[in-house]
């Protein structure tokens, strides 16, 4: 699940809890909209958890490069 459908579940869980007000028999929409802002949220805790460890200026997720030279120089230096 990425960025955006965490914002999108987050936001339909927030309509469902404080916008609307019709009643369902057998289901609660505010539980509904409620759980959707739960698992929006720990959708989007993941995935910025997961994008940053990805991330180009992470410290530790930089490549270092070792140049090493095995022969001696020619000759006249």
């Amino acid at each position: 699940m990425g960025i955006g459908v965490s914002l999108i579940l987050i936001a339909a869980g927030a309509i469902l809890t404080w916008a609307v007000d019709a009643t369902v028999s057998g289901v609660s929409v505010h539980a509904v909209g409620v759980i959707l802002m739960v698992v929006g949220a720990v959708g989007l805790a993941i995935s910025l958890v997961f994008w940053s460890s990805w991330g180009p200026g992470v410290p530790g997720n930089r490549r270092r490069t070792t140049t090493t030279i095995d022969e001696a120089p020619p000759p006249g230096y």
